[in-house]
């Protein structure tokens, strides 16, 4: 029957954040967040596979989207980065990052756009 309140748990901690990143990343505020500690989040945990900075010459895997690509992606919404990170799909590594480090990480993709 698997863990049921271990999956309401999951649900319910994702829609918490979604409500937190909804209202700490709205339109045009995205860089109240420390975009700083989000770009340093990206070069630990994400850098191995997509291109997060242009201090990187290239990403391990091409396949993927770079992080300047999702931030000009108008379908990647601060909320939509928010929950996909809370919930990633399975090739991601487990990092299990809070919701400040997922609110910093998406301010961070989202400043991309901005440069």
């Amino acid at each position: 029957m698997g863990d049921f309140s271990g999956i309401w748990r999951k649900k319910l901690s994702a829609l918490a954040l979604l409500l937190g990143v909804a209202t700490v990343l709205t339109p045009g505020d995205a860089l109240s967040a420390d975009t700083v500690a989000g770009k340093a989040l990206a070069l630990q945990w994400c850098a191995s596979c997509h291109l997060v900075s242009n201090d990187q010459s290239s990403a391990s895997s091409v396949s993927l989207p770079s992080f300047f690509d999702m931030s000009k992606d108008p379908s990647w919404t601060a909320e939509k980065l928010a929950t996909f990170l809370a919930n990633p799909h399975p090739q991601m590594p487990d990092m299990t990052l809070g919701n400040i480090e997922i609110t910093n990480l998406a301010a961070y993709i989202q400043s991309l756009n901005s440069n």
